[in-house]
């Protein structure tokens, strides 16, 4: 069963996050990481872009791919942007995967990635369960279809507790 999403808490935006390092912030929603590499949703050449609906999905999901020492030895920018409409995000729900193994870690098929693929090119946004913390979510979007449906909310630098990458004893 998928985590519940999350509840606005009294605030009035929805709002994802994204963690980048210090030289790509500029350039956050450009999808370049996942056009050249492709990612778990989406195939090489498609600018998807990959955030998380709350800050520590977002630090998590680049901690596993890229490792605590080079978040702590790099300077990041943590970016949120806001969803106008909250009408415009698709959720995929565990259940309505065809292959519930696309949700554990590992490498991601070429079924998985042509799936999101074709979600993407029909939503605005696609919202999908993380792998790395499965009571979160994943936000994925390609900017030039979701243009003008979001805005940058802010940016500011992000440093690692260094609790994270403590010294070899």
């Amino acid at each position: 069963m998928s985590a519940p999403l999350p509840a606005l808490l009294g605030g009035t935006e929805l709002v994802a996050w994204r963690l980048d390092a210090q030289q790509f912030a500029a350039t956050w929603d450009s999808g370049e990481g996942a056009y050249r590499y492709g990612g778990r949703w989406s195939s090489v050449g498609v600018r998807a872009v990959y955030c998380a609906l709350d800050a520590s999905t977002t630090i998590l999901e680049v901690a596993v791919h890229r490792g605590f020492k080079r978040m702590d030895t790099i300077a990041h920018s943590l970016t949120s942007l806001r969803i106008i409409d909250p009408a415009d995000v698709h959720v995929v729900d565990a259940e309505s995967l065809p292959n519930s193994n696309w949700l554990r870690t590992g490498m991601p098929s070429a079924g998985q990635q042509s799936f999101g693929d074709a979600l993407l090119r029909t939503h605005k946004f696609v919202a999908v369960p993380s792998v790395v913390s499965p009571n979160s979510w994943n936000l994925l979007f390609v900017a030039s279809t979701a243009d003008g449906r979001y805005t940058l909310r802010s940016q500011e630098g992000f440093a690692l507790d260094t609790r994270l990458n403590p010294p070899l004893a």
